[in-house]
């Protein structure tokens, strides 16, 4: 039946077929129709000789949401959604082959709606029904000359890749670069997860390479995919690359990844990889270039690595091997660059005026030791607000600045002005704050956090919050520079029986770490109570060559 389904799905693949296509204007189908809605109306009139004129009405934005939203086309694509919801591909089909029936002109968003189920259903236990009806609805697609998009190609190629044909996959993929549609990381998993699968690391390479030339940075599933797919096939070069690249872009792995680690170093052909004598000389410049802990130079050492899962301690010394683990420095050009680009994301997101006038505040009476989060801290028990636990932090901040000056506290105005703030013990601590120029209100309708994160990444200075900033506006840095930041800089406040104390960053980077003597330190990723160890894999052999001795 599969090899049945190839040869019409195959018309895809030509690229011929799709350029006039995508540069014709005349594909035009049911949502592009209701969003220029008009009603064609005969108007019967004694004069005319004809049954009747037409008179078309062109309707406002409201009228033709709703016109849509009550046509078959609109009513289709509501069902189609709640199907999606409830992964319902069965139904989906129904709604589908009744549509047909009744001649509703299908648009783009139908035909996607209804690849992505067929796609996900092949993949999750209803494979002949997802692949033949999704391939059966991608043809009609193509009859009915519906223009594509990156969701599209994406959909067809995890129909292929449940097809088990990840060839297929990065055929689509190549088709789509073709005709000028940017490819996602999504894009890309279905061939690289299929050649990975098939065991194919030299195909799933290619795919790799694509993903890099396209501007694709991958996340843990792809390069766990191809650190595994590599040690199976013994490609010690690729593994080095892909363990740098999870320590570069990752810094901690998850406990499947740590696995595939921990089987490459315990495997036959890994006791058998490195070098046994190396220059000295390089790892040296390999460490300081890349500002510690790590040299990129290969595999040093020889014979059977010691493999043990195990903790750091508070100094960075691993319990295991007792290597003190680096703190990898920050190029502070790389710091300036991303107080800049942060600057210049707030000013878009913020009112422009309200953020230069805190700057220009802020050059004016900084730099600051320390930057405290006043929101997070003072509301630090999740009920009411209390100036007097933000007061504790403060001058305990205070006192282990080298300046001994109180550290700058960002509040927003509400907090400064109303509630607690107006009781004469906190008016007092208020004035002396602003008193001694370290408070600073941010205006009603701003978000606080672009404030203090600009400031303590401007001043280099510690940023007390509790805040593990991870939500969209953090997200929107898009940076590998901002996690290297927080881990060096973000100072946590805990509650205690003696009330609340300081957790300061750790004096070593929590990342993946290769040594001069040639072991290596995997971190795993864990939860946000910091009170759980975290576990590391340690992984040693013979030193008898290491730096040390040489």
């Amino acid at each position: 039946m599969m090899a049945r389904l190839a040869p019409p799905f195959s018309i895809f693949t030509q690229s011929h077929y799709w350029r006039p296509l995508l540069s014709s204007h005349n594909a035009k189908h049911a949502l592009t129709a209701a969003t220029n809605f008009s009603i064609t109306s005969l108007a019967r009139t004694p004069k005319s000789r004809d049954e009747g004129t037409t008179t078309t009405i062109k309707l406002s934005s409201k009228s033709r949401r709703k016109a849509f939203y009550e046509s078959p086309e609109g009513v289709l694509l509501r069902k189609l959604n709640e199907c999606s919801k409830d992964g319902d591909v069965i139904q989906a089909l129904r709604h589908y082959d009744e549509a047909r029936k009744l001649g509703v002109l299908l648009s783009l968003d139908h035909y996607n709606k209804l690849l992505y189920l067929c796609s996900v259903e092949s993949a999750a236990g209803v494979p002949h029904l997802g692949l033949k009806r999704g391939f059966e609805i991608f043809q009609q697609m193509l009859n009915d000359r519906v223009q594509p998009n990156e969701a599209t190609f994406t959909n067809a190629a995890r129909l292929a890749a449940a097809k088990e044909d990840p060839d297929m996959a990065f055929e689509l993929l190549k088709q789509m670069k073709n005709v000028a549609i940017a490819p996602k990381l999504r894009s890309y998993e279905p061939a690289l997860f299929g050649f990975c699968k098939r065991g194919d690391a030299e195909k799933a390479y290619l795919v790799d390479a694509d993903m890099v030339e396209s501007g694709i940075v991958a996340e843990e599933p792809e390069l766990s995919a191809l650190l595994e797919v590599s040690v199976n096939a013994n490609k010690e070069d690729k593994v080095y690359e892909v363990l740098h690249r999870l320590r570069a872009t990752l810094r901690q792995v998850s406990e499947s990844t740590l696995g595939i680690v921990e089987n490459w170093f315990n495997s036959e052909y890994a006791a058998k990889i490195g070098k046994e004598k190396w220059d000295v000389k390089k790892v040296r410049e390999g460490i300081a270039r890349g500002g510690g802990g790590w040299h990129g130079q290969g595999w040093l050492g020889s014979g059977r690595w010691k493999v043990v899962n195990t903790q750091v301690n508070e100094d960075g010394v691993c319990l295991s091997c007792g290597e003190k683990l680096a703190s990898i420095d920050i190029d502070p050009k790389e710091t300036e660059n991303f107080a800049a680009s942060l600057s210049k994301l707030a000013c878009q997101k913020e009112a422009k005026a309200n953020f230069v006038h805190f700057q220009t505040w802020l050059e004016r009476h900084g730099p600051f030791d320390a930057v405290v989060d006043g929101a997070n801290v003072g509301l630090a028990n999740g009920h009411n607000f209390s100036f007097s636990q933000l007061n504790t932090v403060v001058e305990q901040l205070r006192q282990i600045s080298p300046s001994k000056r109180l550290p700058l506290i960002i509040l927003h105005i509400s907090r400064v002005h109303g509630g607690p703030a107006q009781n004469p013990k906190n008016k007092r601590l208020i004035e002396n704050w602003k008193k001694n120029g370290v408070l600073y209100a941010t205006p009603q309708g701003s978000n606080d956090d672009w404030y203090w994160l600009y400031a303590a990444v401007s001043c280099k200075c510690l940023l007390l919050t509790n805040d593990e900033m991870r939500d969209h506006l953090f997200q929107l840095l898009g940076s590998n520079f901002f996690p290297r930041w927080k881990e060096k800089h973000q100072v946590r406040t805990s509650a205690s029986t003696c009330g609340r104390s300081l957790i300061m960053p750790p004096r070593y980077s929590i990342v993946i770490q290769e040594s001069a003597s040639g072991c290596w330190h995997v971190p795993t990723v864990t939860t946000d109570d910091h009170e759980i160890p975290r576990k590391w894999l340690c992984a040693t052999r013979s030193r008898k060559d290491s730096l040390h001795n040489l």
